[in-house]
């Protein structure tokens, strides 16, 4: 199988960025401009949502036609290290119109600065925050759903499973574009197979590790590394997305099994042709775009499951 042909445009056109590995932080940081157009909505808003130590920023979404009650949570990609309720702006707008549902978009504390465990702390927050504040967005709580692309797939299913061991609120699916699931050694098939040539390197996701962890053994820590988890069961239904040429690919399929082995409804899709990150490409790759409508078709499914 080989590339999506409009994805290897897209990685010609990455080819004139430094590897990210050898960017210093405030370049690695420009690597996600900022939006230049804005999909319209029916509403947004930026909020802060209370915290002990500190306010989380996020923004929330809202459909001018309200298909459904529901609120999906959306936790940014970007290695832990990057990205922001402005990098992922195209994308929740998106899923907020072709879902009909709220989307409320996490800017979620990153490392070096903030170590982990302080995303997965400000996500498990958020949710709670969302679940008592949905009654005045005229959303229902009883219907939410978290979703997140690569580092932000890690902090969906962290989440889903801090809730189920922590006192809830339910959730009703978790979507991971994507995720990271596992440390990067000892390297999976899809890491070496992919480790070089297709945008995300292994050595970009050392990186990213590094300054994510306090310690390497805390990559044991199933909150870091959802794949290391013992219980898998009674966490809500799944979509997990993966793409062919993407070192990550081999654990975000490992956990869509675990999940399947211990009871939890999953879909699980590889695109193959795609890249690390690809439901942030919708503008250029037609496979991307018809990945997230399949996101939103399958959330809109779970709200109504409900």
């Amino acid at each position: 199988m080989q590339l999506d042909p409009q994805i290897a445009q897209v990685l010609q056109a990455l080819d004139a960025i430094p590897p990210m590995e050898t960017m210093t932080l405030e370049e690695l940081r420009g690597v996600y401009p900022p939006p230049t157009e804005r999909e319209p909505v029916g509403e947004e808003r930026d909020l802060l949502i209370p915290s002990d130590e500190h306010d989380i920023p996020a923004r929330l979404y809202l459909p001018e036609a309200r298909l459904h009650a529901g609120l999906t949570i959306f936790f940014h990609g970007g290695g832990f290290v990057i990205g922001s309720v402005e990098s992922h702006d195209a994308v929740c707008r998106r899923l907020c119109n072709l879902t009909g549902a709220g989307v409320l978009s996490v800017d979620y504390r990153l490392a070096p600065e903030h170590k982990f465990p302080a995303a997965p702390d400000d996500c498990l927050q958020a949710v709670r925050w969302a679940a008592q504040q949905a009654p005045a967005w005229g959303l229902d709580a009883g219907q939410l759903v978290l979703a997140g692309d690569s580092a932000g797939g890690t902090l969906a299913t962290v989440t889903a499973l801090r809730l189920r061991d922590e006192g809830g609120p339910g959730v009703v699916g978790q979507v991971l574009a994507y995720p990271a699931t596992d440390y990067h050694t000892p390297p999976t098939a899809s890491y070496l197979e992919n480790q070089v040539g297709y945008f995300l390197t292994r050595a970009s996701m050392i990186r990213f590790w590094k300054e994510y962890l306090p310690r390497e053994e805390d990559a044991q820590h199933p909150h870091a590394a959802p794949l290391r988890a013992t219980d898998l069961s009674n966490l809500p239904p799944a979509l997990v997305l993966t793409a062919q040429f993407d070192p990550l690919r081999d654990e975000g399929e490992a956990y869509a099994h675990r999940l399947l082995d211990s009871g939890v409804p999953v879909t699980l899709r590889r695109l193959n042709g795609m890249i690390h990150g690809f439901i942030r490409m919708s503008a250029v790759s037609d496979q991307a775009r018809d990945a997230v409508q399949y996101i939103a078709t399958w959330i809109q499914r779970a709200m109504m499951a409900r």
